[in-house]
């Protein structure tokens, strides 16, 4: 009897490890999920809403749970910063910019997306050319941003002034109806904005990021830094599904598209204008993100001695090479 029970609890737990029932579940460390963060209706963090919808963080065994969708970067930076999020989509800049200022303590693990962003303006504009915004009044997503560096990038390459130009501060929702009703005369925000204001008929591309800086790093796949000593294993994991999330978008376009359509509300002639502009990558820029630094430092919205000190510290590319090379 003693060997039947024996045999049993054997074949149980054979089966239970078959079944990926016995797997490690990689919390954040205290017996939580991860708590993650991403922008609201942002078309650039497109992986994580794939990761979510495919289930690719499931199947890494790691336990994921939207803890905040925020409407700009500096706001999903307080989420940090208070200690409320462990894991985050966000653009680059203001991650950069919170941790030069020891608002949090983060670290970039991935790339999301390079690209994706342009300036508009109106359909009856009579503004042609990036010169042509002086004098003007352009809407940006919030100071210290990805678009925020591109504008001014684009006034230092076209001799504008930009003491010369009205630049505030508007929500990308805000942005093109501020647009058509000529409060504003052009915006920079990323997609898919930029289209659904050309789908719209509210505006027209002055000229796409690309255009100002190729391949610019934008948006990135943030952790707490505590956690890469309390849970590598479980960021390892987390990775691993943005890795996967990100390859998916490039081979599924059309799957991409709908759940693209499903977390912005937008429709599908709209996401498959603004998938153009985006480059969906996992790949890190160390020059970019350099470039980052130094703009943020001369504008003095930080000051960091060593720009490439920092951004060794700040840039994590240990996990992503170990998972992309294997």
């Amino acid at each position: 009897m003693k060997n039947l029970k024996r045999f049993t609890i054997v074949v149980l737990i054979t089966l239970m490890v078959t079944a990926g029932l016995m797997m490690p579940v990689f919390g954040s460390g205290t017996g939580k999920v991860f708590r993650m963060g991403y922008l609201q209706g942002d078309l650039h963090q497109l992986a994580c809403w794939v990761a979510l919808e495919k289930g690719f963080f499931s199947q890494e065994n790691v336990e994921v749970e939207i803890a905040g969708t925020f409407k700009a970067g500096p706001e999903e930076m307080t989420g940090f910063a208070s200690g409320s999020l462990d894991v985050g989509y966000v653009g680059e800049a203001p991650a950069t910019m919170a941790v030069a200022n020891n608002m949090a303590d983060v670290v970039v693990m991935a790339q999301v997306n390079t690209e994706g962003s342009a300036i508009v303006v109106g359909n009856d504009s009579d503004i042609s050319e990036v010169a042509d915004l002086k004098g003007k009044t352009v809407a940006v997503p919030g100071f210290a941003q990805v678009q925020d560096f591109l504008l001014r990038k684009a006034f230092a390459i076209y001799g504008v002034d930009a003491n010369k130009v009205n630049v505030i501060v508007l929500k990308p929702p805000e942005m093109i109806t501020a647009l058509k009703t000529s409060q504003i005369d052009a915006f920079i925000a990323w997609e898919p904005y930029i289209a659904k204001a050309v789908t719209m008929g509210a505006g027209t591309v002055l000229i796409n990021s690309s255009e100002i800086w190729q391949d610019h790093p934008c948006c990135v796949l943030i952790a707490e830094a505590g956690l890469l000593k309390k849970n590598s294993e479980g960021i390892k994991a987390i990775v691993r599904a943005h890795v996967k999330a990100t390859d998916f978008i490039n081979s599924n376009r059309n799957e991409a598209v709908k759940i693209g359509m499903k977390y912005t509300g937008m429709d599908e002639g709209t996401i498959r204008l603004a998938m153009k502009n985006i480059n969906y990558t996992y790949a890190l820029s160390i020059d970019g993100e350099m470039e980052y630094v130094n703009f943020l430092n001369t504008l003095g919205y930080m000051s960091v001695g060593d720009p490439k000190g920092f951004t060794d510290r700040f840039i994590n590319d240990d996990i992503l090479m170990e998972i992309v090379k294997k």
